[in-house]
């Protein structure tokens, strides 16, 4: 990493590079004399991490080529890559293109760019486009000149940041100020290198006024012209005549300077004559105009209130299971703080099967609601899809025929775990396009989403990570057949990708800890809820089951409907069991005395009616966010083992425990016969819920950590901490600047 006076954005660079999750490395910043703080910065970010290297330049001006140099030199890695200091990279990239060139045997590697504009000017965009940024391709010598050659309009391999073999032994031409890079790249492949470009958006390139750092000369494009004539085309000669045609381009480009100099000379002749010499140079005029023309001028990425941006592939569309309630109690507890959130549902997959959702009430907490692949009208999302129509179509049928008693049809089939989807370039491009500037935290909806983080361009701003449960304990269990497999060590590897994990009970709180990197910290928010004003003791022979379609609640209410409900049935014949939540779709024995209600709008009167609240877990993790909205009812409650964890200590005397079908069955019978022990226990849960989980109990810490965020300068937009430095002096403007376009971070 070559720095000269990167103090605005250095901190993002650095950081990204230390947090990858290919640990074995060291990072070279080499300085060009910087007179700022850029440095001092660059050490605080490092936070004393050993694999942070500072070179110090003798004064200033040597350039990058000389800078980098100086790394290359000191680099004692088998690959180098190259990252520029106002730039940075996605935490997986380094490990992929590694892994990538070892597999396929390449010697230079490199991946797409994600270009973003700090002003907002444009929407972020990929650099590669066509087969190229398809599908992996090896890039010849020829293929690398014509794509770089001045004038020709093709998306230069040149802006890519390549990843080299040591033993290559890189060295930069220090003649050159501009195409430092390409001109590198090029006599490595001259020389029999192999490079392969891979499609994956893995190099976050920054566009901002400082960007055009370097001018268009005579002298510049005299030099790239001279490194190209000593290059030995003699081999190849498909490469000679793409030089031939590169150094013609650079013809055009002396004659537009030329042309330049005569139209701010007001000699208009020789601009008709130089352009009737060289007329492929008045292509190059595109580029004044347009930098004369009025630009739409964003909003401040400051004003307002402070933004959160949440990042999902669940479908919260409401309270409608425990996951959606806890993520949008915390999105509540932001709102309520003076935050605006927006809900960013990053993949078309959230739909499932079907194509219509409609938004419940509570989904009206978010500023702004947009899924990938949706079109809102009012409260309704619809997709664009039409083979999610299709599908959806299929669905409607099964669950007719479901209603009916009839079989389930040869073409049922389960919706993808949305969760845990693949990230697709797709995806990670409505990430980048839907979230505003000026976040002051990206949160994200379980571990599977960190790597989508850095699409959202805040790379100042925290990550923070709702971890929900430990997916690799859930998936141990056989009931977690539709979740993908992750293992411990995996899932630690997407959770340190955060700045923050959110741990919904103690104990998976501590197994964070213990497990996590030093870098990030761990926060204990459990679920929060507003728990009624008194014990409610219902009915004696009315029984309540909540819990949406996932597989332990499944297997939980098989176990119970056969061996539990047959002996409390014995015990009491007029006991009667609801089932509310979308679990009834799984549901294909259902016993007497046992009514499926769905989803339930407003559960409130179940919990009044209810005499006792039944958890027949056998599998699972995490807090089971129904035990917690059945002590806020005020309800008696018996469960399992599994039902409390996390919160084994709080049962104690909350609620009646059970493992065996004979003992949870005695104890929904002796309090269905006893209303005073059910007023007791629903007390005790209350005074629990007010305790540990009301809002303000299970939210605080979270909140005070996005305040200091939102608060803390590093997590500013750099425009807004240093925009004097920023601006471009006026006297650049205007044609200068645009004649500069041609190489605004130039192939380097």
């Amino acid at each position: 990493m070559a720095n000269l006076n990167g103090a605005a954005h250095i901190a993002a660079a650095v950081r990204s590079v230390l947090r990858q999750t290919e640990r074995s490395l060291e990072l070279i910043v080499s300085d060009d004399g910087s007179t700022d703080r850029s440095l001092e910065i660059a050490h605080s970010v490092a936070s004393r991490d050993p694999r942070l290297v500072i070179l110090k330049g003798q004064g200033t001006g040597t350039g990058p080529a000389a800078t980098r140099n100086r790394a290359l030199a000191a680099a004692r890695g088998r690959w180098i890559a190259i990252v520029d200091n106002d730039d940075f990279i996605h935490p997986e990239r380094l490990e992929r293109l590694i892994q990538a060139a070892e597999r396929d045997g390449a010697d230079i590697v490199a991946d797409d760019l994600l270009i973003f504009y700090e002003n907002g000017e444009r929407a972020p965009h990929p650099h590669l486009r066509g087969r190229i940024a398809r599908a992996p391709h090896w890039i010849g010598a020829a293929d690398y000149e014509r794509s770089n050659r001045l004038l020709s309009g093709r998306r230069a391999l040149g802006y890519l940041k390549p990843v080299f073999r040591r033993d290559l032994s890189p060295h930069y031409d220090e003649s050159l100020r501009i195409g430092e890079d390409s001109d590198l790249v090029l006599r490595l492949l001259i020389a029999g290198a192999r490079m392969r470009v891979y499609p994956e958006l893995g190099y976050f390139y920054r566009k901002h006024a400082r960007s055009v750092s370097h001018r268009l000369s005579a002298a510049v494009v005299q030099a790239i012209d001279a490194a190209h004539a000593k290059l030995d085309t003699s081999r190849d000669p498909e490469l000679a005549r793409e030089i031939k045609a590169g150094r013609a381009a650079m013809a055009d480009a002396r004659a537009f300077l030329q042309l330049v100099d005569a139209l701010k000379a007001k000699d208009f002749g020789a601009a008709v004559r130089i352009a009737a010499r060289r007329p492929r140079a008045l292509r190059l005029l595109k580029d004044p105009i347009a930098a004369r023309l009025p630009r739409r001028r964003p909003k401040p990425a400051h004003m307002g209130k402070p933004r959160v941006v949440l990042l999902s592939r669940q479908r919260i569309i409401g309270a409608t299971n425990g996951s959606s309630s806890y993520v949008l109690a915390l999105a509540g507890a932001l709102k309520n703080a003076g935050f605006s959130v927006d809900y960013v549902g990053a993949s078309p997959k959230i739909f499932g099967r079907w194509a219509m959702l409609r938004l419940r009430q509570e989904t009206g907490m978010f500023d702004r609601y947009s899924i990938h692949g949706g079109v809102r009208l009012g409260s309704f999302v619809f997709a664009a899809d039409p083979a999610r129509w299709a599908a959806s179509a299929l669905a409607a049928s099964e669950h007719v025929l479901a209603k009916l008693g009839l079989p389930r049809p040869g073409w049922s089939c389960k919706a993808e775990y949305a969760q845990g989807a693949a990230l697709t370039r797709a995806d990670a491009l409505y990430v980048a396009r839907r979230t505003p500037p000026g976040a002051c935290a990206v949160l994200c909806d379980y571990a599977f989403l960190n790597p989508l983080a850095p699409y959202a361009l805040q790379p100042h701003a925290p990550v923070f990570t709702i971890m929900h449960d430990l997916m690799s304990a859930r998936i141990a269990d056989a009931a977690e057949a539709d979740v993908p497999a992750l293992s411990p060590g995996d899932e630690f590897r997407l959770l340190n990708m955060a700045d923050v994990i959110l741990a919904i009970q103690a104990d998976e709180a501590a197994k964070a800890r213990a497990g996590a990197a030093p870098h990030v910290e761990v926060i204990l928010a459990p679920h929060a809820v507003s728990p009624v004003e008194a014990a409610q003791p219902g009915a004696d022979d009315t029984l309540l089951f909540v819990g949406s379609n996932t597989p332990p609640n499944v297997v939980g209410l098989d176990w119970f409907f056969r061996e539990v409900w047959p002996l409390v049935r014995a015990a009491r014949p007029g006991a009667r069991l609801a089932v509310a939540g979308s679990v009834a779709r799984s549901l294909k024995h259902v016993p007497e005395g046992v009514a499926l209600l769905g989803v339930v709008d407003d559960l409130a009167p179940l919990y009044r009616e209810a005499g006792v609240v039944i958890s027949p877990l056998r599998s699972g993790s995490g807090l089971k966010i129904k035990l917690i909205d059945a002590w806020a009812g005020g309800k008696a409650v018996v469960g399992t083992s599994v039902t409390v964890q996390g919160v084994e200590s709080l049962a104690r005397g909350a609620m009646d425990l059970a493992d065996d079908a004979d003992a949870f069955a005695a104890a929904i019978v002796a309090l269905a016969d006893d209303e005073a022990r059910r007023v007791e226990l629903g007390h005790v849960g209350l005074r629990i819920t007010r305790e540990r989980f009301s809002i303000h109990a299970a939210t605080a810490d979270f909140v005070t950590r996005v305040q200091r965020a939102a608060s803390s300068g590093d997590n500013l937009p750099a425009p807004q901490r240093e925009s004097g430095q920023l601006d471009s002096p006026k006297d650049q403007q205007g044609t200068e600047r645009a004649a500069a376009a041609q190489v605004d971070r130039q192939p380097s």
